[in-house]
């Protein structure tokens, strides 16, 4: 996702909870600072950023743009998304600066995609995700299909994030829309 808003000359804040540092660190192969300011650093390398493109914040930068309204983003992808944090976000408790971030989108009105990574979900998830879905949140489950016949776990990403981009009206050529005859290569950026 980073990698393709990024390659799209977006501006990109990185807003990262103890929980995401430590999933991403499981889930890829991909090392994460434990210092804010080298995250930014360290993604703006590896996604060739131009300078000031990508921003890392911490949890606790109340003073960051995306705590305020008059900072609000265009719109904010939450991915992946702990069924805690979708609690939060849901309840407007406003913990850390990624829920105030959330609830700043969802009150001026911007998109905010909330993909929630748990599975199955209960009951509670279900009527927090409603709870979203009513204040404006977008629910886009990471759930890849199957019809373009992915060949790697890079394709089935690629289909989730060309997703995403749609939703945000943001061009990609990551995967054909449905119906579209498109002659570009799965994968191609």
């Amino acid at each position: 996702m980073i990698e393709c808003l990024i390659a799209t000359d977006a501006e990109v804040y990185v807003l990262m909870t103890k929980a995401s540092r430590i999933c991403m660190g499981m889930d890829t192969d991909i090392p994460v600072p434990a210092r804010t300011s080298d995250v930014a650093e360290q993604f703006s390398a590896r996604y060739n950023a131009r300078p000031g493109q990508l921003r890392a914040f911490g949890q606790e930068e109340w003073t960051a743009p995306v705590a305020s309204g008059s900072g609000v983003p265009d719109a904010m992808v939450v991915c992946p998304c702990t069924t805690g944090t979708l609690a939060s976000m849901a309840a407007g408790t406003c913990n850390n600066l990624l829920e105030r971030a959330a609830d700043v989108v969802l009150k001026e009105g911007r998109q905010l995609v909330v993909m929630p990574r748990e599975m199955p979900f209960s009951t509670i998830h279900l009527e927090n995700m409603l709870t979203l879905a009513r204040a404006g949140a977008i629910i886009m489950p990471p759930n890849p299909a199957f019809y373009q016949l992915p060949k790697t776990v890079d394709d089935l990403v690629d289909f989730v994030v060309a997703r995403v981009l749609d939703r945000l009206g943001i061009a990609q050529t990551l995967m054909p829309r449905w119906g579209i005859v498109d002659t570009a290569p799965t994968g191609a950026r």
